[in-house]
């Protein structure tokens, strides 16, 4: 089931990317066209705990979240201007509701999560300014699982049309789906996606088919991972005449070989590229003593298969990022707090050698998810 194919790349010149550590620092790194990756600028800076980078390409803004709040102290949302050789120069810091783990960048808008609350900000943004717009969640009763005594948003999805945004909250089994106002940039709340009890969805990626001569209308998919239940999902997605989304469920499995994670392992992060899917498997030790990628490839009628297992070459993927090309991808490992970078065939997409891997600030606890290295970006 499982292939290996060795391939070869070359890089004409450094690339940048930027990774945050929870030691308050946003790193600036190099790969140079020697496959050499070195830390090239130090930040301390985004709060306490920077825990996530968005960039603006078209204005070349980079956006960092603080994870150092919580439901009673406030964490903080900054903005840079990227400039040559991977320097920043901080724009504007505004106080942000709860401790944010995740931003995208929507409709002029800008939208972060963290804590129990959705937090919007008008852009660019200006410092001490308020929020547009706070979205505080509550539950009724605790989840089944100990990780669900509360909301937990780790994600903000902006789905193919950038007329919606999805939250998969952890803590209360569901993905939150609200609709854009464009005029206002305000978010109005649509029919919840329910899972069951115990999964915690954490992450997800939306997948629109391509106009065909001989397909019928375009096939718009939501997959998802959930971080307790351990089950990725597939869903069906159409826009219904009430404004908002239906969801249909097509596939539920377990991505890892054997259909069935070590005691202990749950998926992290997924993300998408061409028709190949990759999910960050954490404590799993399955290339011992690192942690895991699964990459699944996409069958036409938009359900997935398991096909290759490699090794994060580090401790919990709390993150990764593929470049443009589809060439290279950056996994931040965060117990380990090291980046590697692992080549990628354009086109099988399956993974490869690794490239290069470099120690970026101390190693985190994995008992410990507030240490460590917590997000990792190109600069693209």
């Amino acid at each position: 089931m499982f292939r290996y194919l060795p391939f070869f790349i070359s890089l004409a010149a450094a690339t940048n990317l930027y990774a945050t550590h929870y030691d308050g620092n946003i790193y600036t790194l190099s790969l140079d066209s020697g496959n050499s990756l070195s830390i090239t600028l130090s930040l301390k800076t985004c709060g306490d705990a920077p825990s996530w980078l968005s960039l603006d390409p078209s204005t070349r803004t980079l956006y960092c979240s603080d994870h150092s709040g919580n439901a009673v102290i406030n964490g903080s949302l900054t903005s840079y201007s990227v400039g040559q050789h991977g320097r920043l120069t901080e724009l504007a810091k505004t106080t942000d509701v709860g401790a944010a783990v995740h931003s995208v960048i929507y409709g002029g808008k800008h939208g972060k999560n963290g804590g129990s609350a959705l937090t919007t900000f008008t852009l660019p943004l200006i410092s001490d300014e308020g929020p547009l717009q706070i979205l505080r969640y509550q539950m009724p009763q605790p989840g089944p699982k100990p990780q669900q005594d509360a909301p937990h948003p780790h994600q903000v999805i902006l789905d193919p049309t950038g007329s919606f945004l999805l939250v998969p909250d952890l803590g209360a089994d569901q993905v939150r789906v609200y609709a854009i106002d464009h005029h206002s940039g305000h978010l109005n709340a649509c029919p919840a996606l329910n899972y069951t009890a115990g999964s915690g969805p954490r992450h997800g990626i939306f997948w629109k088919s391509k106009p065909s001569h001989w397909a019928q209308a375009p096939v718009t998919m939501l997959y998802t991972v959930s971080e307790l239940g351990g089950h990725f999902n597939a869903f069906s997605v159409s826009y219904a005449s009430s404004g908002c989304l239906a969801f249909r469920e097509t596939q539920s499995f377990v991505p890892y070989p054997g259909g069935q994670l070590p005691a202990g392992a749950t998926p992290a992060e997924l993300r998408m590229v061409g028709s190949s899917i990759y999910a960050s498997i954490r404590f799993d030790q399955g290339f011992p003593p690192n942690d895991s990628l699964v990459t699944s490839a996409q069958l036409p009628n938009g359900t997935v298969k398991l096909s290759q297992i490699t090794s994060s070459y580090g401790t919990v993927p709390r993150t990764f990022a593929i470049n443009k090309k589809g060439t290279l991808v950056a996994i931040g490992d965060q117990a380990s707090s090291n980046v590697a970078i692992v080549m990628r065939d354009p086109r099988s997409g399956e993974l490869g050698d690794l490239v290069a891997s470099l120690q970026v600030g101390e190693p985190g606890q994995a008992s410990n998810s507030s240490t460590g290295l917590s997000s990792i970006i190109w600069e693209e």
